[in-house]
Parts: C-alpha cells; sequence; structure tokens
C-alpha cells in the first residue's frame, strides 16, 4: 500500500510559478513510476506528466511542455511539478499517482492516488 500526500498548490497570477509535492509513504517508494494529472471543474482528468522510477525518463502533455518539469527525490520519497508562465486553463486540482507500471500511471489508471490540491491561476 502506498499513501500519495500533495501539497504546494495555492492561489497565483498569470505568469507565476509554484511548485507541487507529492510525499509518498508505505512500500518502497523508488519502486514505483509516478505522474500528475489535473481536473479542471467541469471537466475531466487529464493527464500532466509522469516520470520513471529511475527518473531518467520523463513525459509531458503537450499543454505543459516547455513549462512544467517532473522530477523526484528517490530518498526523499517524494515527487515534484514545477510549474512556470503558468496560465489561467491551468486552474485545476492537481493529482499524484503511482503504479509500479509507467503504463498505467501514463493511462490514468495507476493504483494510488492522492487527494489532489488546488490551484487557481488568475488573469
Amino acid at each position: 500500500q502506498v499513501q500519495l500526500v500533495e501539497s504546494g498548490g495555492g492561489l497565483v497570477q498569470a505568469g507565476g510559478s509554484l511548485r507541487l509535492s507529492c510525499a509518498a509513504s508505505g512500500r518502497t517508494f523508488s519502486s514505483y513510476a509516478m505522474g500528475w494529472f489535473r481536473q479542471a471543474p467541469g471537466k475531466e482528468r487529464e493527464f500532466v506528466a509522469s516520470i520513471m522510477r529511475s527518473g531518467g525518463t520523463t513525459y509531458y502533455a503537450d499543454s505543459v511542455k516547455g513549462r512544467f518539469t517532473i522530477s523526484r527525490d528517490n530518498a526523499k520519497n517524494t515527487v515534484y511539478l514545477q510549474m512556470v508562465r503558468l496560465k489561467p486553463e491551468d486552474t485545476a486540482v492537481y493529482y499524484c499517482a503511482a503504479d509500479s507500471r509507467l503504463a498505467y500511471v501514463v493511462a490514468g489508471k495507476g493504483a494510488y492516488w492522492g487527494q489532489g490540491t488546488q490551484v487557481t491561476v488568475s488573469s
């Protein structure tokens, strides 16, 4: 079992930056691929970024490429999402997900999910 807790959300002006964190507890963090998803009001949850267990390979949604960076610190059992040049359309609840299979994470079928953290970008 893995417990995930997101933090770092908040209110920021367009063009600003935030860094989200997702702290994991439970089984060995380095055994899991990790991902970030978001869900805006009235919209379906969408993939944002993912990172392999070793941290060597990352994937991003086209909408965030060049602005968001996913990283992980296996020693701290934490995955991060650095967000810069934020836009109002980035407003959503952001969730982290974990699974031993990267494909499941990318597909939104990860076995473990956090409770989410709200990001609001004002124009």
